[in-house]
């Protein structure tokens, strides 16, 4: 314990952590796994509470947690999962489901393993990875727990998911949205139907689930409105500027084209598990929970349904993409535009969300 005091007691005076990053990946090379537990543990009893002045400390700590997750190993969960106090479990949750395998996390968590959140976001990060449920039927999923509504297994209408790649060093994703770089329309704008706009603010909000993050904890913007037309919409592409949005005024180009829900379900997906510029995300468990609000909000589900009753409504409704070229989009990397029409063509829902470093 010398060597974990010593380095405990000179981190704050480092100007560089790259040897203590080394050191690490020569124990953890050696198969000394604990060794990395105990470094994280004397940390954060230490810097914990001020992870957010002490560089160091965040830059070590991190390192740590990624070296066990992304080496696989039953050792390296075990002694992982004594770092619980210091991460959140949506993000540990990720790192193991993407970096270990099921049994040896099954054996972990049978060992008594972590608490409820880290084993329930576990559950989801696997069910987005293909695994089946039989190989963590024993995992109970409160059905009181926010992550209760979600199915144990992955819908059609999911897909599989784009989900990270991590290393010690980061990671990396494909993101199914940005900037529109093909050619752009101005259709004729249509002065009929006339529609009146309906948003609440519990629908707004709902809506703009996915994308919540990016205006909350970076430096995004978003647009989430719902209309009734009074007749059925024949041509939502000349409809849409003549809304008065934000985000599409009558006289921009932009883009427009129909996606499928399940298109849609992963652009909200991808918004919600990564972030913006500035935010990590939910990552994958409440990413993949708060995907599926935006979508009921949007295709007007009922606020009560079940994920097979969205998925019902949300296949019945017709869906698009657009972007534009305008002074609201930031055009960087982070740029989402959405619109849902429900069957009897009458209701438009639009979110749009943009962000920026």
């Amino acid at each position: 314990m010398t060597e974990v005091r010593n380095i405990v007691d000179g981190l704050p005076r480092l100007e560089r952590v790259t040897e203590v990053w080394e050191m690490s990946e020569r124990r953890l090379a050696d198969g000394d796994a604990e060794f990395l537990a105990d470094l994280g543990i004397a940390l954060t009893q230490r810097y914990g509470q001020d992870r957010k002045t002490v560089w160091q400390y965040r830059a070590v700590f991190d390192h740590l947690v990624r070296l066990l997750t992304t080496t696989p190993g039953p050792a390296n969960v075990e002694q992982v999962l004594r770092l619980v106090d210091g991460v959140r479990a949506p993000y540990l949750a990720s790192l193991l489901a993407a970096g270990q395998s099921p049994r040896d996390l099954a054996a972990a968590l049978a060992n008594g393993g972590p608490g409820e959140e880290l084993r329930v976001c576990l559950v989801h990060e696997l069910v987005l990875r293909g695994v089946p449920e039989s190989e963590f039927a024993a995992w109970a999923v409160p059905s009181d727990h926010p992550l209760g509504w979600l199915p144990l297994s992955l819908t059609a209408l999911e897909g599989r998911p784009s989900l990270p790649n991590y290393n010690v060093h980061g990671s990396s994703a494909t993101l199914p949205y940005g900037p529109f770089d093909g050619p752009t329309t101005r259709p004729d704008i249509r002065p009929w139907p006339s529609a009146t706009e309906t948003t609440t603010g519990a629908t707004a909000s709902a809506m703009a689930t996915a994308v919540a993050g990016w205006a909350d904890e970076s430096n995004g913007r978003i647009e989430a409105r719902v209309f009734e037309a009074s007749s059925a919409i024949d041509d939502v592409a000349s409809t849409l500027p003549g809304l008065g949005l934000a985000s599409l005024g009558e006289d921009d180009h932009f883009t427009f084209a129909p996606c499928t829900p399940g298109e849609a379900w992963r652009v909200l997906f991808a918004a919600a598990s990564t972030g913006g510029a500035y935010n990590a995300g939910a990552h994958g468990a409440y990413g993949r929970l708060a995907a599926w609000r935006s979508v009921a909000a949007l295709a007007g589900a009922p606020v009560d349904a079940s994920v097979a009753e969205v998925d019902q409504v949300a296949h019945a409704a017709a869906w698009y993409q657009f972007g534009a070229r305008n002074d609201w989009f930031e055009q960087v990397a982070w740029d989402v535009g959405l619109v849902a029409v429900t069957a009897d063509r009458r209701r438009i829902a639009v979110l749009a969300a943009t962000d920026t470093d």
